[in-house]
């Protein structure tokens, strides 16, 4: 085979694998995208050193930062009052401590199946035929007033705004982690100031580097704990968009 046959030939092959790639690119191509992070509810740090824990709740935010001294040593999403059941801002200490405890005002209607059928209820109201009352559980409880507002366990449907008929929901894997380091009489203020995290600058990006699509590109480096897949071990938001990749 001559060498000008050779180098023929491979031209030849380098052309048909390049229309080869173009084709396979046509049919399954597309923006390569990245999944949103996920977005999280709470970080916890304790040093264990000296220093009482007080509590700051932003109603505005609806996060709760915890300080141990002048250190801010956790920080979590909660769910205040919502509208026609409002939580009061003020200064309070915590009053009681209970593990396992159940609403004696709010809970929901469930058959005998375990289904559902009124997840907003009264202990107050009638309760329907062959329907049966279950009592709201309120884990890791902590009291703040005489009149049963208190923080507590609970779901936080959408992060960032109210949900409860007036305690302060905290996410249930964090409220342990609080509940074991708190003390009767520790201080707490809920306030309508905006948290300390919600001042936090974010950081200014092109339209092609949006932290949903382009996170690797966020503050020009790979964040620390970003995984292939875009999510995030810990990320701060603002307004509902990161701000910051932990």
């Amino acid at each position: 085979m001559s060498p000008r046959f050779l180098t023929f030939s491979l031209a030849a092959l380098s052309s048909i694998a390049l229309a080869l790639l173009c084709v396979s690119c046509a049919v399954s191509g597309g923006p390569v995208t990245y999944r949103k992070p996920s977005r999280v509810l709470h970080q916890w740090h304790d040093d264990g050193g000296e220093g009482r824990i007080s509590i700051r709740i932003s109603l505005t935010d609806q996060i709760a930062e915890i300080n141990r001294g002048d250190r801010e040593i956790g920080w979590c999403y909660v769910a205040t009052g919502k509208e026609g059941h409002g939580t009061a801002p003020g200064r309070y200490r915590i009053t009681e401590k209970i593990e396992d405890k159940y609403s004696n005002l709010y809970g929901w209607f469930e058959d005998e199946f375990g289904n559902v059928t009124d997840s907003d209820a009264r202990s107050s109201e009638r309760v329907p035929e062959g329907m049966v009352y279950v009592p709201a559980p309120m884990p890791h409880w902590m009291r703040l007033t005489s009149y049963g507002v208190g923080m507590h366990g609970g779901l936080i449907p959408e992060p960032g705004k109210p949900a409860s008929h007036g305690c302060i929901r905290l996410p249930r894997e964090f409220v342990p982690l609080l509940f074991d380091a708190v003390v009767v009489g520790t201080p707490v203020t809920i306030t309508s100031a905006p948290s300390q995290r919600s001042r936090l600058e974010i950081e200014s990006h092109p339209p092609d580097q949006d932290p949903y699509r382009y996170p690797e590109r966020v503050m020009g480096r790979n964040p620390e704990g970003l995984r292939a897949d875009g999510s995030a071990d810990s990320v701060i938001y603002r307004n509902g968009l990161p701000a910051r990749f932990y």
